[in-house]
């Protein structure tokens, strides 16, 4: 399968996904950090969290799918929400909050 064929497949099978560096538990870098404490204050449970540093071309690939230079990347329901800047703005707006309850994939923050 080509990077491009698993990306759309994960952004479409996946109510959240987060192509991030690190791990939800292990992030590698404070843009990717903020975006999942985001995601947890949101009350967000389950995130398919894709490691782009495990592979060159997924971190090609999703730079490519999106248009969008920089990682971390969010998707909600195969839609590109966008990065750490755009997260965060959404969620001080509760815009963010309104997208992943339409999602049915927030519950009460932890």
């Amino acid at each position: 399968m080509d990077v491009q064929a698993f990306i759309r497949e994960q952004v479409t099978t996946h109510p959240v996904v987060l192509f991030m560096k690190g791990t939800p538990q292990f992030p590698q870098c404070g843009f990717s950090a903020t975006v999942v404490q985001l995601l947890k204050q949101a009350g967000v449970k389950q995130v398919a969290a894709m490691n782009v540093l495990e592979s060159d071309d997924l971190r090609q690939g999703i730079k490519e799918y999106a248009n969008w230079p920089t990682i971390p990347q969010l998707y909600i329901n195969g839609e590109f929400v966008g990065g750490c800047d755009i997260v965060k703005e959404m969620f001080e707006s509760g815009e963010l909050q309104q997208m992943l309850a339409a999602a049915g994939v927030s519950g009460p923050a932890a």
